[in-house]
């Protein structure tokens, strides 16, 4: 499979995108375990990280925890998974050009969104402040959309 030691994640990437391309794998599906995949390639485990990442990069899979590496869909595979504080601030910057949340409108609040988007008060108050740029925290009131 590999030529030298530097190279083998490349080989392997593209030995897994090949077949995920040819449906060995459906969408939704867990691939094999890492452990699985070294024992089949016969590398080190780093390298195969290094060749998993990579297709993560690509869209084609996703970690998620307790379940493993799975398939993406064709329709998921258009953009890379981005952390979910930037999925929430890219969310709330969309209601905020649409006019949705309007100037002087109040923002969720952290547990609002932690109810919403089912993650934790350290991510919601990331996404958060990430949008400094488009709003205003008034002490005990809460966040506020900037006027333009």
């Amino acid at each position: 499979m590999r030529s030298t030691a530097w190279g083998a994640y490349k080989g392997i990437t593209e030995a897994l995108r090949a077949r995920l391309a040819s449906g060995e794998f459906q969408p939704g599906a867990a691939l094999p375990s890492e452990a699985a995949l070294v024992a089949e390639y016969g590398v080190a485990r780093n390298t195969m990280r290094r060749a998993l990442d990579q297709l993560a990069e690509e869209g084609l899979i996703v970690t998620q925890p307790g379940r493993g590496r799975l398939v993406s869909a064709p329709g998921e595979r258009s953009a890379p998974n981005q952390p979910q504080y930037q999925r929430i601030a890219a969310d709330l910057r969309k209601q905020i050009a649409s006019g949705e949340l309007a100037a002087g409108a109040l923002l969720p609040s952290e547990s609002a969104l932690v109810m919403q988007y089912g993650v934790s008060r350290g991510t919601a108050r990331q996404a958060l402040a990430v949008l400094q740029d488009v709003t205003v925290s008034v002490q005990g009131k809460g966040r506020f959309v900037k006027p333009q």
